[in-house]
């Protein structure tokens, strides 16, 4: 995976590669004053249209702008191909994987994960044992974090198959990117991302219960304006044309699910919900919820209501289990994994966690069910003291921790301010999957480390998101 990083506009030999050279011949005609005016006019826009998130930990953790940096990600149209098959590949064995493991576990009685690893598991939810999902599609909205290290080297970091977020700030960013560079756009031919509302309505749609009318109908459930991604839920309502939705807006009759209108109930057919499995009905899950609804877990069951995503996805989402990725894929397609997975410890082996503890200094170590960035270690930034400290909650729980390589992710230039220099970035494609197959808008949220040599993208840890272009042949 190479120990310096590949820069993608440069490679690693400093030559502009093809795909970056309008980008970066604009740039350097550019002047740096210009590019401060358009990064102030990006913020007034973000301002207005209201997108925030919340840095947790910051002081007074307030809600803040998402940063967004000017310069786009540039990916070519043969890179999008491998990264596509290889999406549509992994979301089929993780939805398949889902569907084993609530029906006749399959991949357990061959030996390919430990029981205990599932059954022990508190992502894993035994109320959904049995169910009938529908059209074999729990995972109907999946983000794959990818990282790079490489021209040709693309590596899984992590699989989201619970409630993904962040596409739309992928939506937004196109569109700040085409008010104002639409010269820079004019001189590229760039595959569209705003299809992206029309691909999840349509897959919503194709997963309606069979008992649904010609036109089901739709909701997006929200915990509430508190949470930190509700922005993105009513932009997401917004864009489909489909009603936002809160627990107390809906109620259940005769194991059907209705939401209230000014016109009378009105039943609803699928429920894109954005509240976590914990919350979404306390006469299953937790009693004390006053988000969800209680019985709307018994319409699922019965079959009058489709949950995107199906309650119990997070199983995929656990970071040991991702250790398995490659098995699982070969378990359920027969075909060798076309994306990679990072090398995985899995601390809960002794001999795991032996050489953890050894190499602590080189190594980023996660929680299993960690997520944004928070409770992992990364060595070689951190002080001996918290290495120490961290090697303590290691030996008291190994169980909830696996360890991985410090990868050398790419860079992508990023206006900062001493002007353009490399950062860190990811990139979160958005896969869909409906009863007619899978469907991924090209590109993503490209995520950055906008603080120099850091590593963690997440905007929850200060990283911020850019515009990725994929380019037609």
């Amino acid at each position: 995976m190479g120990t310096t990083s590949f820069d993608e506009m440069n490679g690693h030999d400093g030559d502009c590669r093809q795909a970056y050279a309008e980008l970066q011949a604009w740039l350097e005609e550019t002047p740096k004053e210009l590019l401060e005016q358009r990064r102030v006019e990006a913020e007034a826009l973000f301002r207005r249209i209201g997108i925030t998130f919340a840095v947790y930990g910051a002081e007074n953790a307030e809600e803040r702008l998402i940063p967004f940096d000017l310069v786009p990600r540039v990916l070519t149209a043969g890179e999008w191909k491998r990264l596509f098959d290889g999406l549509v590949q992994r979301v089929q064995a993780i939805n398949a994987l889902i569907v084993d493991l609530y029906g006749d576990a399959e991949i357990l009685k061959a030996g390919l994960i430990p029981e205990e690893m599932i059954y022990a598991n508190p992502a894993f939810r035994p109320e959904m044992v049995g169910i009938d999902i529908p059209q074999a599609v729990p995972v109907v909205i999946a983000g794959i974090d990818i990282v790079r290290t490489g021209p040709d080297e693309f590596f899984v970091l992590e699989d989201n198959a619970r409630t993904p977020s962040g596409v739309s700030y992928m939506l937004d960013n196109r569109e700040v990117s085409h008010l104002l560079f639409p010269d820079l756009i004019a001189r590229h031919r760039i595959r569209p991302v705003e299809s992206y509302a029309d691909e999840l309505l349509a897959v919503l749609e194709s997963l309606a219960p069979r008992n649904a009318r010609d036109k089901p109908t739709i909701a997006v459930l929200t915990p509430g304006s508190f949470n930190s991604a509700f922005y993105e839920h009513s932009f997401l309502a917004d864009k489909l044309g489909v009603e936002l939705v809160e627990g107390r807006d809906l109620f259940v009759r005769d194991d059907e699910l209705f939401m209230r209108t000014t016109e009378g109930p009105k039943r609803v057919d699928v429920l894109y919900r954005r509240v976590d499995d914990d919350f979404l009905d306390p006469l299953t899950f937790r009693p004390d919820s006053m988000l969800g609804v209680p019985g709307l877990f018994s319409c699922y069951r019965s079959g009058s209501l489709t949950l995107a995503n199906a309650v119990g996805t997070g199983i995929a989402d656990d970071k040991a289990i991702y250790s398995y990725m490659p098995d699982i894929v070969r378990f359920y397609t027969g075909e060798d994994p076309i994306l990679g997975n990072v090398p995985t410890w899995r601390c809960r082996e002794p001999a795991a966690l032996s050489h953890v503890l050894e190499n602590l200094a080189d190594l980023v170590v996660k929680e299993v069910h960690g997520s944004g960035g928070y409770g992992m270690l990364v060595g070689p930034a951190a002080s001996k003291k918290e290495r120490a400290t961290f090697a303590a909650k290691l030996k008291a729980d190994p169980d909830n921790f696996i360890a991985q390589p410090t990868l050398a992710l790419s860079t992508c230039p990023t206006f900062v301010d001493g002007g353009i220099a490399p950062r860190h970035v990811d990139l979160r494609p958005f896969v869909l999957t409906g009863a007619d197959g899978t469907r991924i808008v090209p590109g993503g949220l490209t995520r950055v480390a906008l603080r120099e040599g850091s590593l963690v993208v997440n905007s929850s840890q200060g990283g911020g998101t850019k515009d990725t272009w994929v380019l037609e042949d």
